[in-house]
């Protein structure tokens, strides 16, 4: 562990930061990096003996750039290898040696991540849904979540993150990284277990407003060389979440109710097709399965709320903040 540090970043993320600040190991250089936190968050750290970066109150306080500052707060330590980790998430006991070791015994891996899971999936739907999301393939990845094992040489080489996203950090450094030959993998290893707290609709809502922010800004900036993936994320948001709508209003208008009416059924087709789908992995029940289909679809106009959101703001000259899903009463439960 001597050539392990690892950052944490956090904002006033109450219990779920505590939790976080314990599991990590005492042996490794530990730096805990606050965005402004109200409550005991500071002192708690400092209780710990982690080192402590406050980041100022004026600050546009974004993830990437808090992961930033952590990384200058290591700059005078000899460590080979970073542990990202969300305040809201706690370490598996095993993973950092796993992960360590996968990096040792392959030089051209940047990023090793394992299985995040969701602390308390059954609390609600919006929880159950984070814990499907976070459950990627094993194998060769594209990129990473918040929480990964990086190589310290690859972050300096292609300067860290990128402070201006508000959103979808992590997945534009990763194309930087890949973009310089390296390589991400998800291992089959226990990694972290995340705290979404998720239990209203207008969380989801928020957290899914984000993801659209995320995938209009990479595809904007990286174009046809970034992840196909985020363009065809843009592509079913403007066909469902705006194109899709105005088709069934102009056809209503144009032709009669009863066309609009027809073209609106495209979407109970469209969450049939996606619960028949899921309903085909083992171990998702049909219940789930359909729920999830609804969200999705339904998810479509809350991206296309964000990808708005992204595009006026580039196109006005405004800098963005960031998108909050966690309310006060959230973090401190």
């Amino acid at each position: 562990m001597n050539d392990v540090a690892i950052i944490a970043i956090g904002r006033n993320e109450g219990e779920r930061l505590k939790a976080c600040l314990r599991s990590l190991p005492p042996e490794a250089p530990r730096v805990y990096v606050d965005s402004g936190s109200t409550d005991d968050s500071v002192a708690f750290a400092e209780g710990r003996g982690v080192t402590v970066v406050t980041l100022p109150p004026a600050t546009r306080f974004t993830a990437a750039l808090a992961r930033n500052a952590g990384l200058a707060a290591l700059a005078d330590r000899d460590v080979t290898f970073v542990q990202m980790v969300d305040g809201d998430c706690e370490l598996d006991a095993g993973w950092l040696d796993r992960a360590a070791a996968t990096l040792r015994a392959d030089p051209g891996l940047a990023v090793v991540f394992g299985r995040r899971r969701e602390r308390f999936p059954e609390t609600s739907a919006y929880n159950r849904m984070c814990d499907d999301e976070w459950d990627v393939p094993v194998g060769e990845a594209m990129s990473c979540g918040g929480d990964a094992l990086f190589r310290r040489a690859a972050l300096d080489q292609v300067g860290g993150y990128n402070p201006d996203y508000i959103a979808g950090e992590e997945p534009d450094l990763c194309q930087r990284l890949r973009e310089r030959g390296w390589r991400i993998r998800r291992i089959d290893a226990e990694m972290t277990r995340h705290d979404a707290a998720m239990t209203r609709f207008g969380q989801w809502w928020r957290r899914t407003e984000r993801s659209g922010h995320a995938f209009a800004e990479l595809a904007w900036r990286h174009g046809s060389a970034g992840d196909p993936h985020w363009r065809r994320e843009v592509r079913s948001t403007i066909a469902w979440g705006v194109a899709l709508p105005l088709l069934i209003v102009v056809a209503a208008w144009l032709i009669g109710w009863w066309a609009g009416l027809l073209i609106l059924l495209l979407y109970p087709v469209q969450i049939v097709r996606i619960a028949r789908r899921k309903a085909r992995e083992p171990g998702v029940s049909p219940a789930f399965a359909r729920s999830l289909a609804v969200h999705l679809v339904v998810g479509k106009f809350a991206q296309a709320k964000g990808a708005a959101r992204f595009h006026w703001r580039r196109l006005s000259g405004r800098r963005g903040a960031l998108i909050e899903y966690k309310g006060p009463e959230a973090r401190q439960a």
